[in-house]
């Protein structure tokens, strides 16, 4: 069930679930904010602990507001590209054959067609992260599936504005934001992790937090990192 509250212009989505402890959180990179609370919980009293919380509410918005953003990419030569968390320097050449993409050390060499649009190079550079992904994820999954005692019976890579990943518990599915292609590989793989347990326990419980903090202490650090690293423009 789900509802919203108002704080002055502040709005909550207030959603109850089977859980024990109310649960806060501030999304990037808007700054949304979301409140799970318990079966039962009174619309109410959701309101007045998000007004207890509202200094800290605030904060996160403000942190969130002066966090960097990337600037739109143009796909030209000598534009600055992140790949698994490093600067690449883009070159481009055109030619009449077809478009590809490749890794030289520091370097992104991507070949298009004459008159080929920034919208679809970014097409193509997009393509490439994908098989990028793809090369990494199954494996990064298998390791984890052997260690959580958990199957995953699929993977799925999307664009997303406001998560870097999510879980459906019941098929046993997670999905990715393309956009981890960009950042470092580690917090790539503690996102597999966060989604992955959730299978387990599909709410941020007090048993998801401890089954986290045993397989990845180190959690915390992790999604700090990647919260603060710049926002994509999507």
């Amino acid at each position: 069930m789900q509802d919203e509250i108002e704080i002055g212009d502040l709005r909550i989505r207030v959603t109850r679930k089977d859980v024990r402890n109310v649960h806060l959180t501030v999304h990037p990179p808007d700054g949304r904010v979301t409140l799970v609370a318990p079966q039962g919980t009174d619309l109410g009293a959701a309101r007045a602990y998000a007004i207890t919380r509202l200094g800290w509410i605030r904060k996160q918005q403000i942190q969130l507001c002066a966090q960097a953003r990337e600037s739109p990419r143009q796909f030209v030569g000598r534009e600055t590209h992140f790949l698994w968390g490093r600067r690449h320097l883009l070159r481009v050449s055109v030619a009449d054959a077809k478009p590809e993409v490749r890794l030289d050390h520091r370097t992104i060499h991507l070949r298009v067609r004459p008159g080929t649009t920034t919208e679809v190079r970014a097409r193509i550079m997009h393509e490439w992260h994908l098989r990028l992904l793809h090369e990494v994820v199954p494996t990064l999954i298998a390791r984890w599936e052997a260690r959580l005692g958990v199957r995953v019976e699929g993977y799925f890579l999307q664009r997303m504005k406001t998560r870097w990943g999510s879980c459906n518990p019941m098929n046993r599915t997670i999905r990715l934001n393309t956009e981890l292609v960009k950042k470092p590989r580690d917090l790539l793989e503690y996102v597999i992790i966060h989604e992955m347990i959730h299978i387990l326990e599909p709410t941020h419980s007090p048993a998801f937090f401890e089954m986290l903090s045993r397989h990845y202490p180190g959690w915390s650090d992790a999604r700090h990192e990647l919260n603060a690293l710049p926002i994509p423009q999507i």
